[in-house]
């Protein structure tokens, strides 16, 4: 069992009226809320863990259906908290399978548990040693990897914590990590591997399809060493499985501090320069935005010029949200959420019309020309 369309236009179906419109579809056809919960933060703890599935149960409630993971988070906690919720949402019909969408990462070393004594020690006794992978696939002092072993692994390991048949969307996390530390025409060829290695997941069942979740690649300009080209990375995808791959979606930051994703047109399609999002629409990709509060920062009173673009919301964070999710070309705006009680705040959203396309506009063009 996964998500499917199905199953996720009749989860928006039996919500109220009212909470109806705040549902995009994906490019897999998924219906997804506008605001999603996102597992990075936390410490690793077993309160954490409680608190974690608590509050998925309050976001199911108050219309979330999408959870985004990564295998690192937490070391493998966030993972496991999602999966032994749902395990027990599933048997006490609190959801059905195919209306939840289930999100994680592969990329960076998962501890498990907790941090090991010797960092280093445990990646090669882990990896290296049982040949999942050479150390010359590594970046990051040997925190980061795509090769296609390890990719397998991480899957069959995902799969296991989260208790699931098929994860949703699986993405490549911070391919950019790779790109700085390789030249160009190595990375491209380790892309080309990791987009097979997706696709052979697809094929198996194990995943629906794939994406890039990043934090620089997108919103970083043309010559820096981080940069990625979205048409080159769809353009790989294309080279490996044809016009019907299943790269499908990219993730990366966008708040009212962080507006790259909008406001830098750095990248190429054709003739034409454009930004990130405005490509993404162009080359048929979903958009899930990270970090919508700056992870706390714009929960607090910093723009007192947002209530004017963003009326008759009740908090900071509920603008900061209102801001990414309105966003032309957003999909859902990710929002860490282990406090009950942010959850209710954050959600309330959900049974609010979303700001007009040409308020964000306006937003930009504010004080300027």
């Amino acid at each position: 069992m996964r998500a499917t369309s199905e199953g996720t236009r009749r989860f928006v179906n039996m919500q109220p009226e009212a909470r109806r419109a705040n549902y995009r579809q994906t490019a897999d056809g998924l219906w997804v809320s506008n605001i999603g919960l996102g597992t990075y933060l936390g410490e690793p703890t077993d309160g954490v863990d409680t608190l974690y599935r608590a509050a998925f149960t309050r976001a199911v409630a108050m219309g979330c259906n999408i959870f985004d993971c990564a295998i690192n988070y937490r070391f493998q906690r966030s993972e496991r908290a999602l999966g032994s919720w749902l395990k027990l949402a599933l048997s006490n019909g609190t959801v059905n399978r195919d209306e939840i969408v289930i999100a994680t990462k592969g990329g960076f070393v998962p501890f498990d548990t907790e941090a090991p004594v010797d960092a280093r020690k445990w990646t090669y006794n882990t990896f290296i040693a049982t040949e999942i992978a050479h150390a010359n696939d590594f970046a990051a002092n040997y925190q980061h990897c795509l090769a296609p072993a390890y990719l397998e692994t991480m899957i069959a390991w995902s799969l296991t914590n989260l208790g699931v048949d098929t994860i949703d969307i699986y993405y490549l996390h911070n391919p950019e990590t790779q790109h700085i530390s390789f030249s160009h025409q190595t990375f491209r060829s380790r892309m080309l591997d990791a987009f097979e290695t997706m696709e052979d997941a697809v094929s198996k069942g194990q995943i629906g399809s794939y994406g890039m979740a990043t934090w620089t690649a997108f919103r970083s300009l043309t010559d820096a060493p981080d940069y990625l080209s979205l048409t080159e990375m769809v353009g790989l995808a294309a080279q490996v499985a044809g016009p019907d791959h299943h790269f499908r979606y990219i993730q990366l930051p966008y708040n009212l501090f962080m507006t790259e994703a909008y406001a830098l047109e750095n990248q190429q399609v054709g003739e034409a320069f454009m930004s990130t999002l405005a490509t993404a629409e162009e080359l048929g990709l979903t958009v899930m935005c990270s970090a919508p509060l700056h992870q706390g920062r714009l929960a607090t009173p910093i723009m007192s010029q947002l209530e004017q673009f963003l009326p008759g919301l009740d908090s900071h964070a509920q603008m900061a949200l209102q801001f990414v999710r309105s966003t032309p070309n957003v999909t859902t705006a990710l929002v860490g959420m282990k406090s009950i009680d942010h959850v209710r705040e954050n959600l309330e959203l959900l049974d609010t019309a979303a700001a007009p396309d040409d308020t964000i506009r306006s937003m930009f063009n504010w004080g300027g020309s």
